[in-house]
């Protein structure tokens, strides 16, 4: 009797071990997922932050003041330096997140100093990214501190390192991970309702029904588009609504641009997810390959480590990649009031890949049904 059953066992795990190494799919996906997802996570997830790009306004523009810029520029640390000449374009380069954090040095700085008089030097940082503000602003602190000690024991003038966190002037984490949170979810939502529609048109037999229909491809395509839209727009809006109300995080931007942009942020990633479910023929498929592309969507979007921190190669990535986006508009619009021309920057490659993903679904589901 053990014996029977202990065949019988045998027997299944053996047919699932050949049914699930006989499909090419899910071979691959067993194989190459876990090895391609260990290559990502090991150079996109780090907790250190570098390649820190800097504004500088040097208003004294002394001996003192080069002194004290040269370690910055000497830190392995910090890699860019712009030097700007005004306040708007100083904002400006922290708006557009070209840098991540602004060092100001007043007129009065190496007078202050001979004269042993206390001195204050702004550090400006981008408090949308929480957590690299914070240590970017250490960073800059350190230096600053090992500056005032010299400067301490030559002429007894004591330097103040100030940081001001715009956009989030607490730090607060809450800000920074919900704004984000609201993109991350969209992103799962909308591709598991269009990566498991035809997939499971496939599995109920209805899909032959579809295809005999007088409906074309193109207006099969558009139901199969719609529905998840449109669900997907309405749950943004309403975690976005929770978020404001619930949990207190200021919504500086215009509620239109708003609207407009998850629009087009999610006809990007319902492109993604229909070509998922256009080349997959079963849920079990759908979902694995929902996945593949989630983790590694997730990791090059900046939301763990910046994406100026990645290596080169992956940096690329990121610009095919509509979560990179999506986040940043989220972020940007919530917390400081994105303007129009900023939106359009990230709109711009949104568009792109949504017309290129849509294409290619209506593309692979035209072949489906020749």
């Amino acid at each position: 009797m053990i014996r029977d059953f202990l065949r019988r066992v045998f027997a299944l795990i053996k047919k699932e071990f050949i049914t699930i190494w006989k499909d090419p799919k899910s071979r691959g996906i067993i194989i190459a997922m876990p090895i391609l997802q260990l290559l990502v996570f090991a150079n996109a997830i780090t907790m250190e932050v570098k390649n820190i790009d800097v504004a500088v306004i040097d208003r004294d523009n002394s001996v003192e003041s080069r002194e004290l810029l040269s370690r910055f520029e000497n830190s392995p640390r910090f890699r860019k330096f712009y030097y700007v000449q005004n306040e708007s374009e100083f904002k400006r380069k922290i708006d557009t997140q070209k840098v991540q954090i602004g060092l100001y040095i007043d007129n009065n700085f190496s007078s202050n100093i001979k004269a042993q008089k206390p001195v204050s030097i702004l550090i400006a940082t981008d408090g949308r990214q929480t957590n690299s503000a914070s240590i970017a602003g250490g960073y800059a602190s350190q230096i600053i501190s090992g500056y005032n000690d010299e400067i301490t024991a030559r002429k007894g003038a004591q330097i103040t390192p100030v940081i001001r966190n715009w956009y989030n002037p607490n730090l607060e984490y809450r800000w920074y991970i919900l704004t984000v949170l609201i993109a991350m979810l969209a992103l799962v939502l909308t591709l598991l309702l269009t990566a498991l529609s035809i997939a499971r048109e496939r599995e109920m037999g209805t899909f032959d029904q579809l295809i005999v229909s007088p409906l074309s491809s193109f207006e099969i395509l558009l139901g199969k588009t719609v529905p998840p839209l449109t669900i997907a727009m309405v749950l943004t809006c309403v975690m976005t609504l929770i978020v404001i109300t619930c949990f207190k995080v200021p919504f500086a931007g215009s509620i239109l641009l708003f609207l407009v942009s998850i629009f087009i942020s999610l006809l990007s990633i319902v492109g993604v997810g229909l070509c998922i479910s256009s080349i997959c023929k079963t849920q079990q498929q759908a979902i694995l390959g929902v996945i593949t592309f989630q983790m590694p969507a997730i990791l090059l979007s900046g939301f763990i480590s910046p994406v100026e921190d990645m290596p080169v190669f992956l940096q690329y990535f990121t610009y095919i990649n509509p979560i990179r986006f999506f986040m940043v508009l989220t972020r940007g619009i919530f917390l400081k009031g994105m303007g129009l021309g900023d939106i359009l920057m990230n709109l711009i490659p949104l568009i792109i890949i949504a017309f290129f993903t849509l294409s290619l679904a209506s593309w692979t589901f035209k072949r489906k049904l020749d």
